[in-house]
């Protein structure tokens, strides 16, 4: 058990080393204000320069869920574009409700948006591997207000899960489960449409035309 433990203590070390050394610990630059909270203009993420495409919130009724900022490396208005983009992305989650939540919210979340915005062999083909993101989800336990969630895309890593600073499981390789997950909030059905509008820079009165 010791020899293990050890183990997973080496792998998390490789791996926060490998943040440092590919920037995924993002540089931040000068930043907006979005409902209380800076959001940067832009990060560096991989060594790659990205720029806040948009930022939108979450919302029921009237409470708070969450923000969440888009980043890329060249802005976009059309989801069909920041879905082609092979290059690194990330999806910033602020938490904004006034209560803790358990994570198993988001794992609903996800499962539910991949289902409603991906095709069946789409699906089959990232079950795995959004089953493992899942897993990583619910390692968080649960999230207050002013905690930042970050998923991540590195080309050559893949997803990787981060809150306020600290990775939560492996990366989890491939384009397609990043596309799958960008899908929860861009796709056709979005968690939020307003939130979709905020992502892609739009405003909210322009969302049915994407």
């Amino acid at each position: 058990m010791r020899k293990c433990l050890d183990v997973n203590k080496g792998r998390r070390g490789l791996l926060l080393a490998a943040m440092g050394a590919t920037g995924l610990m993002a540089t931040p630059a000068w930043a907006l204000q979005y409902e209380g909270f800076d959001v940067p203009e832009s990060v560096t993420l991989g060594g790659v320069p990205l720029v806040l495409n948009g930022v939108g919130m979450r919302a029921v009724a009237v409470l708070k869920g969450y923000s969440a900022a888009l980043y890329l490396s060249g802005k976009s208005q059309q989801p069909s574009e920041v879905l082609a983009n092979t290059g690194p992305k990330r999806v910033q989650i602020r938490m904004l409700l006034q209560i803790s939540v358990g994570a198993e919210e988001f794992v609903k979340a996800i499962n539910k948006g991949v289902q409603r915005n991906c095709t069946e062999a789409e699906r089959l083909a990232v079950a795995d591997r959004v089953a493992q993101l899942n897993a990583n989800l619910r390692r968080i336990g649960k999230v207050s207000r002013k905690d930042l969630i970050n998923l991540d895309y590195l080309p050559d890593s893949g997803l990787v899960l981060s809150v306020n600073g600290k990775v939560s499981g492996d990366p989890l390789p491939g384009a397609d489960l990043y596309g799958a997950i960008l899908k929860v909030f861009l796709g056709e059905r979005p968690v939020d449409r307003r939130l979709k509008a905020g992502m892609l820079g739009l405003p909210v009165q322009e969302l049915r035309s994407t």
